[in-house]
């Protein structure tokens, strides 16, 4: 999952009003959110992460395999998405202290 670190809050008080929200609150949750979940393994020696989708709130990645490029040290985990049109993104995950 990611999700955009300036996403704006709901203005409702509670998950179970989510019906609730207004069309630019759901709206910036669509642009603002990927999740998917699947399985994956691991190749070491080319440092990468294959990873099969199996549901994604992007539906086009259903079904599909997902290749990214790792690095791994003590305080954190890199990911690097290299799109088809060339760039690179990177996720970040820091050790929790």
């Amino acid at each position: 999952m990611r999700e955009s670190s300036d996403r704006p809050k709901y203005a409702i008080d509670n998950f179970g009003q989510l019906a609730q929200a207004t069309a630019e609150e759901n709206k910036a949750t669509a642009q603002g959110t990927i999740t998917y979940f699947g399985t994956y393994s691991v190749n070491e020696a080319d440092r990468t992460i294959d990873i099969r989708v199996e549901a994604s709130s992007f539906p086009n990645w259903n079904g599909t395999d997902l290749k990214r490029f790792f690095e791994v040290s003590e305080e954190q985990l890199k990911l690097t998405v290299r799109p088809p049109r060339g760039g690179s993104v990177d996720v970040l995950w820091k050790r929790a202290k």
